[in-house]
């Protein structure tokens, strides 16, 4: 006679969810992905979960709040799409872009190390929830709460905010002018997220080290930002 099977850990069936997610979207995916990339049928799955919203929720914790999966209840049941957006929203306000509140909260300093301190903390933040920023970006499109917190209440106001610490700096001479103050905003913050990131699903980038992206990226935009050094200056302040 056979043993029982042993139930799956819930983070486990949180981390397939996760990847079946990313990888397809939310209303492409299908309970039947998620059980097949577990090796479970498609009612054996829904002894943890009751629908496939409630696996998009696990996939939710497990990225962004992996310590709260301990405390549920199973099957697991969806605080609905707002609810699972929310994560989402918690994730960003917990990291709280302290360089930025603190350069926009003082008239000047000193600009290289100010502006320094914003890209080493845009860059940490989205190398430290890639699987996260994945998620969102490939299930926004089908989920308009998710979409709402993310891209308008989050990351626009991250942008808004920047781009007010540029034009702020530029007026005051310490940044050298730019055609365009938001675009300038979006081109400092996807050049993060490109290297901090989206390297990572090119494979002709695997031989990029982190730390050589991490301080290339901050050099070249203090070298944009910032105003020419005076002939014969050292460019080398640029390092910050």
């Amino acid at each position: 006679m056979r043993g029982r099977v042993q139930p799956r850990p819930l983070g486990e069936i949180a981390a397939a969810a996760a990847r079946v997610f990313t990888g397809k979207g939310y209303k492409a995916a299908g309970i039947s992905d998620v059980a097949a990339a577990l090796g479970l049928s498609h009612g054996a799955l829904y002894t943890y979960v009751d629908s496939k919203e409630a696996l998009l929720y696990l996939a939710f914790l497990h990225l962004a709040e992996p310590e709260t999966l301990a405390g549920l209840s199973i099957p697991v049941t969806s605080p609905g799409q707002a609810g699972i957006a929310g994560i989402d929203a918690r994730s960003v306000a917990s990291a709280g872009f302290p360089a930025l509140d603190a350069a926009l909260g003082r008239r000047t300093g000193p600009v290289a190390e100010e502006l320094g301190g914003i890209i080493d903390e845009l860059y940490a933040y989205i190398e430290g929830h890639q699987g996260l920023l994945a998620l969102v970006e490939s299930c926004a499109r089908d989920i308009p709460e998710l979409a709402e917190l993310h891209f308008v209440r989050g990351r626009r106001v991250v942008l808004d905010r920047l781009g007010d610490y540029l034009r702020r700096r530029i007026r005051s001479g310490h940044l050298r002018p730019v055609p365009d103050v938001p675009t300038s905003a979006r081109f400092l913050v996807e050049s993060v997220a490109w290297f901090a990131w989206h390297r990572h699903g090119d494979p002709d980038s695997l031989m990029l080290g982190d730390d050589d992206c991490r301080r290339t990226v901050r050099h070249l935009l203090l070298a944009a930002f910032l105003p020419a050094p005076p002939p014969g200056g050292n460019d080398d302040d640029t390092e910050g």
